[in-house]
């Protein structure tokens, strides 16, 4: 099986996410900002049932089309859930750490610095 590229891994992990009903989809474009990834996806779960049900979506379809996440963290405690596929990185949050942490805003200003050079 052809690995996937990074549009494909992006609309696997989008709709896979949308598929367990994840909530305020936000896909943040990193690419040529970043060495992180090209790509975050941050979503909002609202319980810990609801963050793995959408993380095990995910790890389930990308394993479908072949690919295995790098790394995954935060599943036992489901406040906070990365499932790394290296261009792509999927954030699931519990609503009260996505407001706290704000990746989006630190991401967004961040590639406006970074722009501004």
């Amino acid at each position: 099986m052809a690995k996937l590229d990074t549009d494909q891994k992006l609309e696997i992990v989008r709709e896979a996410a949308l598929d367990n009903k994840a909530e305020n989809i936000d896909v943040l474009n990193l690419g040529g900002k970043t060495i992180v990834a090209d790509y975050f996806v941050v979503v909002s779960g609202t319980s810990g049932a609801h963050i793995r049900s959408i993380v095990d979506n995910v790890l389930e379809k990308m394993k479908k089309q072949g690919e295995r996440a790098d790394r995954v963290e935060g599943y036992p405690e489901a406040r906070w859930v990365l499932v790394d596929y290296g261009d792509v990185v999927l954030h699931v949050f519990a609503p009260e750490e996505r407001a706290f942490y704000d990746l989006e805003s630190l991401w967004r200003a961040t590639a406006e610095r970074l722009g501004a050079r």
